[in-house]
């Protein structure tokens, strides 16, 4: 296997509502084994709409996207969704964490989906990620209990819980104050060197781009930088 987890040919876009418009033009990206990768661009450049490509949950394009060297264009939605659930992570700017549950088995649940480990082993882990990201004593709390910034802690611990090859990220800072901002990419950054995670995450925080390892700039559909 190369180091290059990420990549595509020639992804094109278009929306036709209420006319064709063509929202990405010819992207060709890569992202290697453990980079840390940001996307930054003016609203409507595209960025966000090239992240929903990117993690297969819009399959509606022209060109090649390649996770882990395997082509996934063309693959039916059943297979899709075991891809994004083995080898994809994701954080949002809302948690989308659910009320009914309590803080551990929100992060057990993309494990207990998957059912590659017993439940008992998908608690430990959960458990283990929370004690990382110094969230153990509000494992049993409901999430509604929580802060902005604790939400999103345990939103990190459920995506790292089936170990993807890639964490994807759609402003996850955006609902965050400085301070919990700061606490975020902290974690990512933590991630990157202690675990060699690959990360790439949308934002428009310039300041949180310019302290990853690389900043794409998008402008009007394209790659510029």
């Amino acid at each position: 296997m190369s180091s290059i987890i990420l990549q595509t040919k020639g992804l094109t876009k278009y929306f036709y509502e209420p006319l064709k418009f063509q929202v990405l033009k010819s992207i060709d990206m890569q992202i290697n084994h453990g980079e840390f990768v940001s996307i930054v661009g003016k609203s409507g450049c595209g960025k966000s709409t090239l992240l929903y490509l990117l993690s297969t949950m819009d399959t509606d394009y022209e060109g090649e996207l390649f996770i882990h060297d395997e082509l996934v264009t063309g693959k039916t939605d059943k297979e899709l969704a075991k891809i994004r659930n083995e080898k994809i992570g994701f954080v949002f700017q809302f948690h989308y964490l659910l009320a009914e549950y309590n803080v551990l088995k929100n992060v057990m649940l993309p494990g207990l989906k998957l059912g590659k480990l017993s439940e008992q082993e998908i608690e430990h882990n959960a458990m283990q990620h929370l004690i990382a990201l110094d969230m153990k004593d509000q494992a049993l709390k409901k999430t509604n209990q929580l802060s902005g910034g604790q939400k999103q802690r345990v939103a990190i611990a459920r995506a790292l819980i089936n170990n993807p090859l890639i964490i994807m990220g759609d402003e996850p800072t955006g609902n965050l104050d400085k301070k919990n901002s700061d606490m975020v990419f902290d974690i990512f950054q933590q991630l990157t060197i202690q675990y060699k995670q690959s990360l790439l995450i949308v934002t428009h925080d310039q300041d949180f781009a310019n302290r990853t390892q690389r900043t794409i700039t998008m402008e009007d559909g394209k790659i510029i930088s």
